[in-house]
């Protein structure tokens, strides 16, 4: 496992749904500067970060809406970290859960450097790899539905 172990000014930890993303930002000390729930819209975003941009972070937990943040952040120029799901769901797997805690979890483990890395896929390879895991999937389920099961003898 690979950990994000660079120190920033400011450390920023984004909860991100399809339609909303709760933001978190610490700065050296721990201090919380922002704890802000936002559209996901990238002027939203850019709005909220704003006073933090010059030496901050992102973090974001690598499910299937980070694409157009890690691209926001990349033509912004703001380093972007994306966290490894299922290392993150083992390190941070507490009882209460929501999108505030979610936050400042993810903040958190950025800023104590025990944030798991998973890789942020180049936009121009994305789609190639998209593809792959579909067709991968529908081999796996053909496979499924095509399975050989014996049939019942008759007792002759």
């Amino acid at each position: 496992m690979r950990f994000y172990t660079n120190s920033h000014d400011h450390d920023c930890g984004v909860d991100l749904h399809a339609k909303t993303l709760y933001l978190c930002i610490l700065d050296r000390k721990g201090q919380v500067l922002l704890h802000s729930n936002k559209k996901s819209r990238p002027k939203a975003f850019l709005a909220a970060i704003d006073p933090f941009r010059d030496a901050l972070v992102m973090a974001v937990e690598c499910i299937f809406t980070w694409y157009w943040l890690a691209d926001l952040c990349r033509r912004e120029e703001i380093e972007f970290v994306l966290g490894h799901a299922l290392y993150m769901k083992t390190i941070h797997g507490g009882k209460a859960k929501n999108d505030k805690i979610d936050a400042f979890e993810i903040t958190t483990l950025l800023r104590d450097g025990n944030f798991p890395k998973a890789d942020v896929y180049p936009l121009e390879m994305r789609a190639m790899r998209d593809l792959l895991r579909r067709k991968l999937h529908l081999a796996r389920r053909r496979a499924n539905l095509t399975r050989y099961t014996p049939r019942p003898t008759d007792g002759s």
